[in-house]
C-alpha cells in the first residue's frame, strides 16, 4: 500500500526464496505452525535472527483476511527502483505494460515474460505494483528474476524509448 516506505509482503516459500535470491532483505515471517519444521525451516534458517510469528491456519486466515497459500508470509524491504533508461542500457528484449491494473494479470505477464526470455519489464504508472502480494505470487516469484521499473508519469517515455533504439 505504501511502496515509498520500502516494504512488501512475499507469500509462499517459492516467492520468498526468489525474493531472497534477488537480494531483498527480510524483516519478519508469519508462518502456519505446521510449516515451521517443513518448507519454512530452511528459509527461516537462511534469514538469520529475524522475528518468526506462528499460528494455526484458522488464526492466520482471520488475521490476514485471506487463505494463505503454502502457509508462509515474509515482510521484506524493497530495493530502490532503477530509472528506466539505466534498466534498458545494453538489453534488447523488453516488455511494456500499459495500465494493467489487475495484479493477477501483472503476475501472469511476468511469468510469460520470463518464459519468453524478456530482459526487462517496464510498467506505466497506471499498472498494479508487481510487488503487490497477489502479483508476486501469481508470477511465482519471476518479478524478482526479471529486472523491472515504472516508467515516468508522462507521455514522453515512448519517444525516449525510440531514442534508445527501441521500436
Amino acid at each position: 500500500a505504501e511502496p515509498e516506505k520500502g516494504i512488501f509482503i512475499a507469500e509462499s516459500p517459492k516467492v520468498i526464496e526468489r525474493a531472497l535470491d534477488s537480494g531483498c532483505k527480510p524483516i519478519s515471517f508469519l508462518v502456519e505452525h505446521k510449516h515451521i519444521e517443513g518448507e519454512a525451516k530452511e528459509l527461516i534458517r537462511r534469514c538469520g535472527d529475524i522475528p518468526v510469528y506462528t499460528a494455526e491456519y484458522e488464526v492466520l486466515t482471520k488475521l490476514t483476511g485471506f487463505a494463505l497459500t503454502r502457509g508462509m508470509l515474509c515482510a521484506m524491504r524493497r530495493k530502490p527502483l532503477r530509472k528506466f533508461q539505466d534498466l534498458c542500457d545494453g538489453i534488447n528484449r523488453i516488455a511494456i505494460l500499459e495500465n494493467v491494473q489487475n495484479p493477477t494479470n501483472v503476475g501472469a505477464i511476468f511469468r510469460s515474460a520470463a518464459a519468453l526470455n524478456m530482459e526487462a519489464v517496464l510498467l506505466s504508472p497506471g499498472c498494479s505494483d508487481p510487488l503487490y502480494r497477489r502479483a508476486s505470487r501469481v508470477s511465482m516469484g519471476t518479478v524478482f528474476q526479471i529486472p523491472w521499473t515504472f516508467l515516468p508519469d508522462d507521455e514522453t517515455y515512448v519517444s525516449r524509448l525510440h531514442k534508445l533504439g527501441y521500436k
